[in-house]
């Protein structure tokens, strides 16, 4: 049935329904400024009856505060005279015992010489968008009041945001690194690295944990822990990386002070050891020297004498400089390119004999066909591995085996140490990287080396991972990322 087919009254139903259907607000004004009609949305807005409501004039409908402070009456007049609507008005309305609603309203021309106010409640919108404000501005008020460095980068790292702490230790304003690459702020060793961080980041939902310096405005270095997050949209994709960064000044000092108390607790353990191995090539010293105060040897003998205490002496010096190396404090230098097989073997040099003496046997097998290249401080990752063999060591009183294996990754090097000593209990495996958890006899042990460890494994962008079973000895791995 078509509209001009219909009666009277079911056209008035048909359009009552439609009107009541619409959830904005809806009224129709003649010239006079008279309601002429309203839907249901606008009595119960403004919980007014339909007879108190049609037929009224708009200025007895609506509350006179906005008659008087909004030119609504003007512009319904407007659109009688132009027949030009106006649209995206805002109207604060409130009825009698109700709260405050916001509105925008339109004012629309129609054929039968009426107009059509249209109002659209968007007071929950304005609440959330007022709500939204007040969380962003609190975030930035804790961003901005934060004593570490807070920083947001794109996913290809261009700095989106710096905060006062940032500025304050780099000397940079917001100004000067918005839009430039974070890789420009930090050592030039480090910026390879920092890209793999960023790459990483792109496909996975992990935070990334290390340390390097920071290059202020005036060229110099600050050492800044730095923790990398992906930053995600409402549908999961990461859209960039929220950087948190700490100077590290007071608590690099305390932890070399920690090291270096491991150092000497470490070379306490192995100092029977390299007695032993110092004693011998100077006891053949010692015989040589007096097979030299007799007058009738041979020049051939003479000769011989004389390169078996060359050959103990060197090898003495070998173990004494090898000895001090490892003993001195470890300064703050950047990371440079290291040998990690070199690493190792030297570490080995400094506890080979203490396994000899305690009858463990060493197997070790490493990458033969070429260097295994990592980004460290050989000082530090000397400290790790020399940490592990002694509790290998320590953990087979009566000998066994300690083997080292290494395997290759395509982005990683993974180094096995194992022993075959009693083992770890499974309610010490969570602990044992703690500060000061130790299984060790009062006396016997502080608690620090695994923690220091595991403190300079995360500094290198590496991890420390244990398996164990009680009576089955312990595999301790170090995974370091590869140059």
């Amino acid at each position: 049935m078509s509209a001009k087919d219909m009666s009277p009254n079911r056209f008035e139903l048909l359009y009552g329904m439609l009107l009541d259907a619409i959830p904005s607000s809806v009224l129709l004004v003649d010239e006079k400024l008279h309601i002429v009609s309203v839907n249901r949305n606008f009595l119960v807005k403004s919980q007014r009856g339909e007879a108190m409501t049609v037929g009224r004039p708009l200025a007895e409908v609506f509350p006179t505060i906005i008659m008087e402070n909004t030119d609504i009456e003007r512009r319904i007049r407007e659109v009688f005279r132009t027949g030009t609507p106006v649209k995206g008005q805002r109207m604060t309305y409130r009825a009698p015992g109700v709260p405050i609603r916001i509105y925008y309203y339109s004012i629309l021309p129609i054929p039968t010489n009426q107009v059509m106010l249209l109002m659209e409640d968007v007071t929950e919108q304005v609440r959330l968008s007022e709500e939204v404000r007040r969380v962003e501005r609190h975030l930035a008020s804790v961003v901005e009041s934060a004593s570490d460095i807070v920083l947001s980068t794109d996913t290809e790292g261009r700095i989106l945001t710096w905060n006062s702490a940032a500025e304050k230790l780099s000397g940079l304003s917001t100004q000067e690194v918005r839009g430039q690459y974070f890789f420009q702020f930090c050592g030039s060793n480090q910026q390879q690295t920092l890209r793999k961080v960023f790459l990483l980041m792109k496909s996975g939902n992990e935070s990334h944990t290390t340390e390097f310096p920071l290059v202020t405005s005036s060229g110099d270095s600050i050492l800044v822990s730095w923790v990398f997050s992906p930053m995600k949209d409402d549908y999961g994709q990461t859209v960039g990386a929220v950087v948190v960064g700490r100077d590290l000044a007071e608590r690099r000092k305390l932890e070399n002070q920690l090291r270096q108390s491991q150092k000497l607790a470490a070379l306490g353990v192995m100092a029977g050891g390299i007695a032993h191995e110092i004693r011998n090539p100077l006891a053949v010293c010692y015989s040589a020297a007096e097979f030299l105060l007799m007058d009738n040897i041979s020049s051939e003998f003479r000769n011989e004498c004389s390169r078996k205490i060359q050959a103990g002496i060197q090898k003495a010096s070998a173990i004494i400089e090898n000895l001090l190396r490892f003993a001195r404090p470890s300064p703050d230098t950047e990371m440079v390119q290291v040998d990690l097989n070199t690493v190792i073997k030297d570490t080995l040099d400094l506890i080979t004999n203490q396994a000899r003496v305690q009858q463990i046997r060493i197997q070790l097998e490493l990458e033969q066909r070429r260097p295994v290249l990592v980004l460290g401080v050989s000082g530090l990752l000397q400290q790790v591995f020399m940490n592990i063999f002694l509790n290998g060591i320590n953990a087979m009183p009566d000998g066994g085996v300690l083997s080292i294996t290494e395997e290759i990754f395509e982005a990683e090097v993974a180094v096995r140490i194992s022993d075959t000593g009693m083992g770890i209990e499974e309610s010490d495996l969570d602990k044992i990287f703690d500060p000061f958890h130790t299984t060790s006899p009062i006396g016997k042990g502080t608690g620090l080396g695994l923690s220091i460890c595991y403190s300079i494994a995360q500094q290198h962008l590496g991890s420390i991972h244990v398996q164990s079973s009680p009576g089955k000895g312990a595999t301790l791995t170090v995974r370091l990322p590869l140059l």
